[in-house]
């Protein structure tokens, strides 16, 4: 019995380690976004990162993309940042739907996607649309 229950914890430990670690650089990204903080935001880019900003949208590499958002930040210092929903794909990416929200009193529907590269999991895309 005992070593039954050591297995099944042991099987649910290795299938649900993935969703701890994309739960993990979720955290992350709240804090980055919550603190308008770009170099945190960036240590979770891969290679390149597709950003909309509104109307404005491109993929740029891992230093260009922490360079849009300091200036994003910049001009929307952030007020309040919560995710409000998290799921994940079949393919084993994940992604977090949140309200930014910032101290000139703009409102901005963030989308956030991450996918597992490695033993990592990375920013592939981050949207801010107007709420």
């Amino acid at each position: 019995m005992k070593l039954r229950n050591a297995i099944l914890i042991l099987l649910m430990l290795v299938i649900n380690t993935p969703m701890l670690f994309a739960q993990d650089v979720l955290d992350e990204i709240t804090l980055a976004l919550q603190t308008g903080n770009a170099s945190q935001l960036a240590r979770d880019f891969d290679n390149s990162v597709e950003i909309t900003i509104v109307n404005s949208d491109d993929v740029y590499s891992k230093s260009q993309a922490e360079m849009i958002l300091k200036k994003f930040f910049n001009s929307n210092p952030p007020k309040s940042f919560q995710f409000v929903h998290q799921g994940n794909s079949a393919e084993g990416s994940h992604y977090g739907i949140g309200n930014y929200a910032s101290s000139g009193g703009a409102n901005y529907r963030t989308y956030v996607y991450v996918k597992q590269k490695g033993d990592k999991y990375l920013i592939q895309e981050i949207r801010f649309e107007n709420d």
